[in-house]
């Protein structure tokens, strides 16, 4: 579970990044989960563009994809989704 200064630190961060998966019309696919999994392997902190949908939607695609990748959501803006998993490699250096 992240703290609310690590959540900060991980938003920061994602500023500059573009998304790096898009969840189009056919929702969340096992091609999708395996796609954000790799993504999350390589880079830790990653950028999902949600094509269409409302809010709740989308909260609700988050909540699934966090559950799915056991990942931890870290913002959710417009329909970007940002979430972060740790790998082996520790790319990024959480505060404490």
């Amino acid at each position: 579970m992240l703290t609310s200064k690590q959540i900060a630190f991980l938003k920061a961060l994602s500023h500059h990044k573009n998304p790096i998966v898009t969840i189009g019309a056919k929702g969340l696919t096992d091609s999708v989960i395996k796609e954000i999994n790799l993504a999350l392997t390589a880079h830790e902190l990653i950028k999902i563009q949600v094509q269409g949908a409302d809010r709740e939607v989308r909260a609700k695609l988050m909540h699934d994809i966090c559950a799915e990748t056991n990942a931890e959501s870290v913002n959710l803006i417009g329909k970007l989704l940002v979430i972060f998993r740790p790998s082996d490699k520790k790319i990024i250096e959480l505060p404490k």
